[in-house]
C-alpha cells in the first residue's frame, strides 16, 4: 500500500455533483465509518472471514491506483484492510454504485483478477441492487466459484443502513462519538441526494407484464415475465430490509424448500404463478411475532392483501377466542377481515373486525366447534405505476402496506398462554404446625 493513497473521509472533499462524484462521496463516507466504528465493521465483515477481534484495526482507502497486466492504471472505488496482531491481513477491493446505476460484470471480473494477483481476499460490491438470496451476487457472469481464492460479496445500501441502525440501537456502541457517527451516516444514506437506499422502480417491462396479467395473455417463456419475477423477489427482500430499518430487528423473506439455494427456481415459480393466476405472493418473517406476514398481490383485481395466521386458544370456546383476539386489536382498523377456522376446516368464517367488535354471536353460531386458528387480513388498493409519480407506484404501495400492517396489526398480537393447572380450593389444607416451628 502506497503512502500516496487517499484515506477515506467521513466528510469527503470530492465534488457535490451527480454520477461518479456522488459515488465517490458515498464510498468515502461509508469506508471511513467502517474504519472508525468497529462494531459496524465487525457486523458486516466478520462473516466474510475478516479478523473478528474487537481490537482489530480497519484501514480504508478510496480509489487506490493499481496497474493491470497490460500496464494500464486501474482504480477500484475503495479498499478495506482489517488486521489484528500477527494474523494475516484481510483485504477487499470495493466497488460502489448509487442511484439506479448497476454493477458491471466486465469491470468486476477485472477487479477479481487484480485481487487474485495481489493476493487479496474479496471483491466487495455496494449498490441499490438486491441479491436474490443470501450469498448470491446480483451480477451475472462473474468469474468466481465457491472454492476460489478470491471471493465476491454484495451489500445493498439498505442492508448497510439496517445493520448500522441495529448496531446503534442495541447499544453495541458504547462510545458516544461513535454513536453520533452512526447517526450521521444513517442521516446521509437516507437523504435523497446520497443516491443510496433506492428501490422504487419495477423496470421497463412492468406495464406490459401488468397488463398481460390482467388480460391472461402472459407466457412463462417470455423474458419480460422472468424480469418482473426477479424484481418481485428483490422487492420482497428489500421490503424486509426496509421494515428491519424501522424496527431494528432482522426481518427476512421466508424461502422454503429447494428455493433456498436456488434463486433461479424461485423466480421460475413466481413467473408460473404470475402467468397462471395473475398474482404474486411471498412471506416476511419478523422475530418473536405470532406468525409470518403473507403478501398476496392480485394484478387482475388490482388489490394487495397481507395476512397472518394465528393459533386460537385451546381452552376457550369460539366466542371467548374471538374476544381474546379482538381485544388485542382494539386500536386496529375495523376494516381488517378475520377468518375463523374450525379444526381441520379448509375455509374459515369471514367477518370484519368492526363486525366482531359489535357482536361475534353470528360467527360463533356458524362454527361447528371451537376456533382452531384465525387469519387476520388487511386489504388495500394496489399502486399501478412502475415507479413513484403523482400517485404512489406499485413499489410504494407494497412498502407502505407492509409498514402499516406491522404497525397496526402484527406488533399488537401475542400468542395465547394457557394458564397453569390450578389447585382446587378443597385440596388446600391448613398445616398442622406453623412453618418453621419445631415439634418436640
Amino acid at each position: 500500500m502506497d503512502n500516496t493513497w487517499q484515506r477515506a473521509r467521513i466528510i469527503p472533499v470530492v465534488g457535490t455533483g451527480q454520477g461518479s462524484e456522488r459515488e465517490q462521496r458515498a464510498t468515502s463516507a461509508l469506508l471511513a465509518v467502517l474504519s472508525v466504528v468497529r462494531p459496524l465493521s465487525a457486523e458486516l465483515l466478520n462473516g466474510l472471514g475478516a479478523p473478528r477481534a474487537a481490537a482489530a484495526v480497519v484501514e480504508a482507502y478510496i480509489e487506490p491506483p493499481f496497474k493491470n497486466d497490460l500496464g494500464k492504471e486501474v482504480r477500484p472505488d475503495g479498499l478495506l484492510r482489517v488486521t489484528y496482531g500477527s494474523q494475516k491481513s484481510w483485504v477487499a477491493l470495493v466497488e460502489v454504485k448509487t442511484g439506479s446505476n448497476e454493477l458491471d460484470a466486465v469491470q468486476l471480473n477485472s477487479y477479481i483478477d487484480l485481487a487474485r494477483r495481489e493476493k487479496y481476499d474479496y471483491v466487495l460490491t455496494v449498490s441499490n441492487e438486491i441479491a436474490p438470496s443470501e450469498g448470491v451476487h446480483p451480477t451475472a457472469g462473474l468469474k468466481v466459484r465457491k472454492g476460489s481464492v478470491v471471493q465476491v460479496a454484495h451489500f445493498s445500501w439498505t442492508k448497510i443502513a439496517t445493520v448500522a441502525a441495529r448496531v446503534r440501537d442495541r447499544s453495541a456502541v458504547e462510545d458516544k462519538e461513535q454513536a453520533w457517527i452512526l447517526d450521521e451516516i444513517l442521516r446521509y444514506l437516507e437523504h435523497a441526494s446520497s443516491g443510496a437506499m433506492e428501490f422504487d422502480d419495477m423496470g421497463p417491462n412492468w406495464v406490459d407484464v401488468r397488463d398481460g396479467a390482467r388480460n391472461s395473455t402472459l407466457k412463462r417463456s417470455d423474458e419480460n415475465v422472468a424480469d418482473i419475477a426477479r424484481r418481485w423477489d428483490q422487492l420482497l427482500h428489500y421490503s424486509a430490509m426496509k421494515l428491519s430499518s424501522q424496527i431494528h430487528e432482522d426481518v427476512r423473506e421466508v424461502i422454503k424448500g429447494a428455493e433456498r439455494g436456488d434463486a433461479g427456481l424461485r423466480a421460475k415459480n413466481f413467473a408460473k404463478e404470475l402467468c397462471e393466476t395473475g398474482t404474486l405472493s411471498g412471506e416476511l418473517r419478523v422475530p418473536r411475532t405470532v406468525g409470518d406476514m403473507r403478501l398476496h398481490i392480485d394484478l387482475r383485481a388490482r388489490t394487495l392483501a397481507i395476512s397472518t395466521e394465528i393459533k386460537a386458544p385451546e381452552d376457550k370456546k369460539a366466542k371467548g377466542s374471538i374476544t381474546w383476539l379482538t381485544r388485542q386489536l382494539a386500536e386496529s382498523p375495523g376494516t381488517l377481515v378475520i377468518d375463523s377456522y374450525p379444526k381441520n376446516a379448509r375455509y374459515g368464517i369471514p367477518a370484519t373486525l368492526a363486525e366482531l367488535r359489535e357482536d361475534s354471536t353470528d360467527v360463533a353460531k356458524q362454527l361447528p366447534g371451537d376456533v382452531a386458528k384465525f387469519v387476520v387480513t388487511m386489504r388495500g388498493e394496489l399502486g399501478q405505476g412502475r415507479k413513484t409519480g403523482k400517485t404512489p407506484g406499485f413499489v410504494d404501495s407494497v412498502h407502505l402496506s407492509v409498514s402499516k400492517y406491522y404497525a397496526t396489526v402484527l406488533q399488537r398480537l401475542t400468542p395465547y398462554q394457557v394458564k397453569a393447572p390450578q389447585v382446587s380450593p378443597r385440596e388446600v389444607q391448613e398445616p398442622e404446625t406453623e412453618l418453621g416451628s419445631v415439634t418436640e
